[in-house]
């Protein structure tokens, strides 16, 4: 076995190098859009708070929008990471799609800052253009589980795919959001996994085939 030379070493480092710096730019940014949202994420606020040369952030990384489309493709990884081994699992229809929301709920509550991206992407068009793609893509795979399920009988008949599809992620979306608030926008008597048992159970009781 031959050792690496005294340059791909070198080399090697710089490269980690330069993904470890990447990476604490994007932390630095995705932070400044959960506080200020979209104008708070500016190659000079991300210098000041990173405490580097503007020179850096743009050499790394580039300018805000550059940066929002970093902050966004993260949580694209993220997203498609988790939702990747629910879709791919066996079982009947009707566990598979228990197991998808009980793995985007996950996502809402292991990595909020990913969801929040995902359900309301920073107004960029580069950033909205990428997230809008995975959106599209996680869209239909769903739709293609809800019409297996039309077929199979476990899924009402009367039911858009499509529509359906569309529906369920606005309806999740907008209980996670409510659910991961603090604030009194959600009540206090409520608590999160209790408004999301009950989502849970709305949505499968809606989705099973009604009997005639």
């Amino acid at each position: 076995m031959v050792a690496p030379s005294s340059s791909e070493t070198t080399s090697t480092r710089m490269q980690r190098r330069v993904a470890e710096m990447r990476t604490r730019l994007v932390d630095v940014a995705e932070n400044l859009l959960f506080e200020g949202g979209t104008p708070a994420v500016t190659a000079e606020l991300v210098a000041q708070r990173a405490d580097v040369s503007l020179q850096t952030v743009y050499n790394r990384i580039g300018g805000q929008q550059a940066l929002l489309v970093a902050v966004a493709e993260r949580a694209l990884e993220q997203t498609r990471e988790f939702m990747q081994s629910a879709y791919d699992g066996k079982g009947s229809v009707g566990e598979r799609l228990h197991r998808v929301g009980e793995t985007y709920i996950r996502l809402a509550f292991d990595r909020p800052q990913a969801f929040k991206i995902f359900a309301n992407p920073p107004e960029d068009p580069g950033a909205i253009e990428r997230i809008a793609a995975l959106a599209t893509e996680q869209h239909q795979r769903l739709t293609e589980l809800l019409r297996e399920g039309i077929d199979a009988g476990e899924v009402a008949a009367d039911l858009h795919p499509e529509s359906a599809a569309t529906a369920l992620w606005g309806m999740l979306n907008g209980m996670l959001s409510v659910a991961l608030r603090t604030d009194a926008m959600r009540p206090e008597t409520v608590a999160p996994d209790s408004l999301v048992a009950a989502a849970i159970t709305i949505i499968e009781t809606g989705l099973r085939q009604r009997s005639h």
